[in-house]
């Protein structure tokens, strides 16, 4: 299997403690290097750097019947790590933007799919395909 290289994200938050809490607590992410304004983070081998600044404005687009927020980013996950992640974040009252589903149901591209916000609104991703050869498909 090739190796996928590893991306670098950073993205603004508003408030360091409570990313702290979110990515470190909730998320259960591997904290790095930080300062008075910024945290690394360890985002399955991915370098995400949450900065405190000021917050730009979202829009959303519409797929598969909901209001997906832009922008956003995430994980693609194999279908039981989705799951636990799914249960997990319901386990901790998460409030979802787009609650766990299958999208795309019996069409190219399945997948399961759930948004949610971080504490300073950032909008996040997570996806699952039964058949990763579909995370392309058309």
């Amino acid at each position: 299997m090739p190796t996928i290289p590893r991306f670098h994200l950073a993205m603004p938050v508003d408030d360091l403690a409570a990313a702290r809490r979110f990515y470190g607590e909730t998320l259960g992410l591997e904290q790095g290097r930080s300062s008075d304004t910024w945290i690394d983070w360890n985002l399955h081998g991915h370098q995400f750097v949450t900065h405190l600044a000021p917050r730009t404005e979202r829009v959303s687009n519409p797929v598969d019947g909901h209001d997906v927020p832009v922008p956003h980013f995430g994980l693609v996950l194999t279908v039981d790590e989705f799951q636990v992640l799914a249960q997990k974040l319901t386990d901790a009252g998460t409030k979802f933007v787009i609650e766990p589903y299958v999208r795309f149901k019996g069409e190219a591209g399945e997948q399961w799919t759930m948004f949610l916000l971080d504490p300073a609104g950032n909008a996040l991703e997570f996806k699952a395909f039964a058949d990763d050869s579909q995370v392309f498909a058309v």
